[in-house]
């Protein structure tokens, strides 16, 4: 079968010092639920901004349904278009994705820009809303809004483009509970009815709710691994060497206490 999305030989550094990637590469299957790990400053975010076309590889191909996804490739208008109808982005700071004066326009802006009617365009705003459940938010100025609000508005501005691939870096961060577990289940949701999901974690206990398939990124900005939960949760070492895992030591009395530990999953007593 041939892969939705290929990542082949990726490297990418910034202002030409700085390696974010390199020599990556990646296959993504059409209704994947892929979880891209690794430690901070590993690459995971430069990857997705890759697979949405905001960079462009230094070297290696980027390629989408067998087509290369090029600065060029993109200058086409109507190439421009197609693509960008089929991705969305949710960014782990809302504040970076909010520009519209309200939430009706945030929703509003990039159906329209994707040349969809008026009408059509409101319908899905009005649908977005009830689904996630801001229909209250309508009016509201985007800078009024909670940490929690702004991200469900962000979300609602992606689902209003019925993207069929969707990119989540860091899904859970700065939520509180209730809209961790709104946003998690939604995700199944969304995998259910066969999008292609993209996110990127450090939570470990995501992860294995959410079952995904399972790319490692080292901090040499390589993917190492790519595998099931299962086998990427029980690979230990592979984890320490991410710096996703690491051991705890304490003393009590005159016993010294060891354990591998991480801030969402594993506590395993030696």
């Amino acid at each position: 079968m041939e892969s939705y999305i290929s990542i082949k030989n990726v490297s990418y550094s910034y202002y030409g010092k700085e390696q974010a990637l390199c020599n990556v590469n990646l296959d993504i299957r059409k209704g994947d639920l892929l979880c891209i790990i690794g430690q901070n400053g590993s690459g995971k975010s430069t990857l997705l901004h890759v697979i949405n076309a905001l960079i462009f590889p230094d070297s290696g191909t980027f390629e989408f349904c067998g087509k290369a996804i090029t600065e060029k490739y993109l200058k086409d208008a109507n190439n421009n278009l197609n693509f960008r109808m089929q991705f969305g982005y949710i960014f782990q700071n809302p504040d970076i994705q909010l520009f519209c004066p309200s939430v009706i326009d945030e929703l509003l802006f990039a159906p329209l820009q994707l040349q969809l009617s008026r009408e059509e365009a409101e319908k899905r705003a009005h649908d977005t809303m009830k689904y996630i459940g801001i229909e209250h938010l309508k009016e509201r100025s985007v800078l009024s809004l909670s940490g929690g609000e702004k991200k469900k508005v962000a979300i609602a501005s992606i689902l209003t483009m019925n993207p069929e691939v969707i990119l989540i870096d860091e899904p859970l961060a700065g939520l509180d509970p209730k809209t961790q577990t709104f946003f998690t289940e939604m995700i199944i949701e969304l995998h259910r009815i066969g999008k292609t999901i993209v996110f990127t974690t450090h939570n470990l206990e995501l992860i294995d709710h959410l079952q995904p398939k399972v790319a490692v990124i080292s901090e040499q900005h390589s993917v190492i691994k790519v595998g099931t939960t299962t086998e990427i949760l029980n690979d230990e070492e592979l984890l320490k060497n991410v710096n996703l895992l690491h051991e705890h030591t304490h003393i009590h009395g005159n016993e010294v206490h060891r354990h591998y530990h991480s801030h969402y999953v594993f506590h395993k007593h030696e």
